[in-house]
């Protein structure tokens, strides 16, 4: 469809336009009448050239001046002109003669507008007697022919698309910002923005046009659907005359035929249009939308890209916030700020933009003065705000009263969440109904009270029930919940419930929606990823596990106490599964410090038993012990609930094995036995435990111990199942045993069976490598016993992750360093560092924790 430029600079053209020029080359004299339409930009005058150089190389004389009435024209000229729609009506009925003798070759240029009537006479004969030319656009394919004439710039495809959506493929764009990109300095970066030379370049077009165009054209600049009664109204005037300026405008080559400009035109009226009538203009658009009840979101954007936010009004700012609050609180936030600054008072809606977008001491400090200071309505979603901010920052007794005071339906509904994470029985007799007047059942209300419901039911009732209510309320959050304020949301509820009953899948389902739907904005996000992370840690895919949890504070703002205390107990998780005592010591303080700062709650507890396990590990269990005191206290005024005591008692038993505490790891499993009728989960965590402490009693039945394993990873305790099993095995004297053992625990941690090359992969493991031979004559299990030599391990902290002895783990060193040829240990570990670091990226092993009994 394209062809080759002509001789013309820039001249592309498509068949039509090749087929015309092929005709008057291949005959110069003879009939020719053609009317050429464009905008301004689009070729008129470089085909004009090329016929005059057709026809001058013809021989035959050519004109490019219009005649005056009554002037003969020699027959036997081409007349050729350009702008014919500046032509007055004498000159005009002048060239119509010369079309209506048929004796005369006459090409004709001009803009679709304007158009006098005798102007509109002379297209019409043209078009009825000779040939009409429609200039428009480049396509795609027209642009990169184009490009492909640069020889500085090449064709590559990201250069073709930038040119061509920048400029919309007018060609005279096309054509300025090709010859712009031409430095090479330009081609080596990315392109984002025109080179401000080509900007400037469209500043004598801009220069050239009446105020009415370019005040319409900072109005379509601005951004926004612009009715025609608005545009009239900003410019002064009727429908029609709204009209004829918007075809003066794309007449110049500067409007598109669909009402909008390019990216590189908006830009140069952006840039080069004089301040004050910029703001002007923006200004008085943001009125009339807001008059009219428009958005006016889109025109305060335009003001702030320019830096003219500050002139914008007080009242328009503040209708902008509301819109960006849904998907754009930081952005809403900084709008009611600058609301704030040109005279608008605070409002709860300032403070609510602000938690949600996670700034909870702008939330707290504005909330807490609308609450002294506002009028009842404001009061109360103030009080929402403050019990909101208070709740993530563990204050969770104060919360519930503000929630309480409020007097809504959603607030009592969380005032229940809160009065039962904090122990309080009397909450589960409490209604969420709301207040005398009545509140919508809007979908928040409906996820708050399910929400309640559900925290109610998984204290007194069913897992099944509590969690069939959380993950519903979940869901219903899920169509509108980015402007939702939650104190916890029902997703991280369904999600911690999920966990506690062993339902992991679950929970990584609704965590996965809660996240894409963007349920409670960035301020519930970091709740929801660092979720996401524990049941990554307790499936034991530590790797995964750190990446999630690096995630949540790459906006480098500090977490809320909740959170720190969440993320403090998953990096101690993971080194204590690494069996990382470095990492743990480290750790150690920062967790401290998290369970001071957060007071112990239901939804709490699952990382105070984490923690418990490490405190142990560390032997610094006794700081720990007041918390833990706490948190049993609470289970019990609240009767100990099966579904939050388990998994305490779990980490408890684990505590005590690593104390040597053999009685209280007994109460433990007592009380777990207890609660085996509850669920499936209790059940299983029941059977393991028993098991354990027979494995640790030297009391080794492989089928049980296997059984008990393997139920541990059904439920999605993969790393304590293979743990288990790898506990059994180094602590029976049966071989047998100890080998079936020693599968078990492969398989269900992932890794190849052994001397068979066989593997049961877990879900979300990376590949894991075939046994056998490698290169330089190292094994599979030598290349794991290379690794964990030069992160630090002992040889018998080798051993036990491995399930090998230390003599074993010493053997294989011998053995490396024979056939590596190493004269000492020092040289040995400088080649393995370099074979391991080679060998990285096909390392899909998991480390294994210490021995259960040190």
């Amino acid at each position: 469809m394209i062809m080759n430029d002509l001789a013309a600079p820039g001249l592309t053209l498509d068949k039509g336009l090749q087929s015309l020029l092929d005709t008057v080359a291949q005959n110069p004299a003879g009939p020719l009448a053609v009317g050429i339409a464009g905008p301004a930009g689009h070729g008129k005058t470089a085909l004009l050239a090329e016929l005059e150089r057709i026809h001058q190389r013809a021989g035959i004389a050519v004109r490019t001046a219009a005649p005056e009435p009554g002037e003969p024209v020699v027959p036997d000229t081409v007349v050729l002109i350009d702008d014919a729609h500046l032509l007055d009506d004498a000159r005009t009925e002048a060239l119509l003669r010369l079309v209506a003798g048929r004796r005369h070759r006459l090409v004709v240029a001009h803009r679709p507008w304007p158009r006098s009537a005798a102007f509109s006479e002379l297209v019409d004969t043209l078009r009825r007697d000779g040939q009409a030319v429609l200039l428009t656009p480049f396509t795609r394919e027209q642009t990169a022919a184009y490009l492909a004439g640069t020889p500085e710039l090449g064709r590559p495809a990201d250069l073709v698309d930038f040119v061509h959506t920048q400029t919309a493929g007018v060609p005279r764009d096309v054509e300025r910002l090709a010859r712009g990109l031409a430095g090479a300095e330009t081609r080596t970066g990315a392109m984002v923005d025109p080179p401000r030379s080509v900007i400037l370049e469209f500043g004598p077009d801009l220069d050239v046009q009446p105020t009415e165009v370019r005040r319409l054209l900072l109005a379509v600049a601005a951004g926004g659907a612009l009715p025609v009664n608005m545009l009239g109204a900003l410019l002064g005037r009727d429908p029609a005359g709204v009209d004829e300026l918007i075809a003066t405008t794309r007449a110049a080559g500067l409007l598109g035929a669909d009402g909008r400009l390019a990216p590189i035109v908006r830009r140069a009226v952006a840039t080069l249009s004089p301040a004050t009538e910029r703001t002007a203009v923006w200004r008085r658009l943001t009125e009339l939308q807001l008059a009219r009840g428009g958005a006016v979101l889109p025109l305060v954007r335009s003001l702030l890209a320019v830096g003219a936010l500050g002139d914008c009004p007080a009242a328009t700012l503040a209708a902008a916030a509301d819109e960006a609050l849904a998907d754009e609180p930081a952005f809403a936030a900084e709008l009611f700020a600058a609301a704030t600054a040109a005279g608008r008072p605070p409002n709860a809606q300032q403070a609510l933009a602000a938690a949600l977008a996670g700034d909870l001491d702008d939330a707290l400090r504005l909330a807490d003065r609308l609450l002294a200071t506002a009028a009842p309505p404001d009061r109360s979603e103030a009080a929402v705000v403050a019990a909101t901010a208070l709740a993530h920052r563990g204050h969770v007794g104060r919360s519930v009263e503000l929630f309480r005071w409020s007097g809504t339906a959603s607030a009592a509904a969380f005032a229940i969440v809160g009065g039962l994470a904090t122990g309080d029985l009397a909450a589960t007799t409490e209604s969420p109904a709301g207040d005398p007047a009545g509140e919508p059942p809007t979908l928040h209300a409906s996820a708050a009270r399910l929400m309640a419901n559900g925290v109610r039911e998984s204290v007194t009732g069913p897992p099944t029930a509590a969690l069939s209510a959380l993950v519903q309320a979940a869901a219903l959050l899920e169509p509108d919940g980015r402007a939702a304020l939650l104190p916890d949301s029902p997703a991280a509820l369904a999600a911690l419930t999920a966990v506690h009953c062993g339902e992991l899948e679950i929970a990584e389902r609704v965590l996965h929606r809660a996240l894409g739907a963007g349920v409670g904005g960035p301020l519930m996000a970091r709740r929801h990823r660092l979720l996401q992370a524990w049941i990554l840690m307790v499936r034991g895919e530590i790797h995964a596990a750190g990446e999630r949890l690096a995630t949540v504070t790459l906006d480098g703002r500090p977490l809320e106490s909740r959170d720190q205390l969440f993320a403090a107990a998953i990096r101690m998780g993971i080194g204590r599964r690494n069996s990382d005592l470095g990492a743990l010591k480290r750790g150690w303080g920062q967790a401290l410090e998290a369970v001071v700062r957060h007071p112990v709650d239901l939804f709490t507890l699952l990382p105070l038993g984490e923690l418990a396990i490490a405190g142990a590990r560390l032997g610094d269990l006794a700081r720990l012990e007041p918390y833990l005191h706490q948190g049993r206290s609470l289970l019990d005024r609240l009767g100990n609930p099966p579904l939050w005591s388990v998994p305490l008692h779990w980490s408890g038993l684990h505590a005590a094995i690593l104390t040597g505490e053999p009685t209280v790891a007994d109460e433990h499993v007592a009380a777990l036995l207890a609660a085996a009728g509850h669920s499936r989960y209790a059940a299983v965590v029941a059977a393991a435990a028993e098991s354990w402490v027979e494995v640790l009693r030297g009391d080794v039945d492989p089928i049980r111990v296997e059984a008990a394993a393997r139920g541990l990873y059904d439920t999605g305790l993969c790393w304590d199942g293979a743990r288990l099993a790898g506990q059994a095995a180094i602590r029976t004297a049966d071989r047998r045993a100890m080998t079936t053992l020693l599968e078990c625990a492969r398989a269900l941690q992932g890794r190849p069976s052994g001397g068979h090359g066989g593997q049961t992969p877990t879900a979300g493991t990376s590949t894991t490598r075939v046994a056998g031979s490698t290169q330089h004559g190292l094994s599979d299990r030598e290349y794991e016993v290379a690794e964990l030599v030069l992160a630090g391990l002992t040889y018998r902290e080798i051993g036990d992750r491995l399930f090998i002895s230390a003599k074993t783990v010493e053997h294989h060193v011998a053995r490396m360093r024979n056939r590596l040829n190493c004269a000492n240990r020092t040289e040995l570990l400088a080649l393995l560092r370099t074979l391991v670091a080679d060998r990285a990226s096909d390392n899909a092993g998991q480390p294994w924790p210490q021995r259960a009994s040190r």
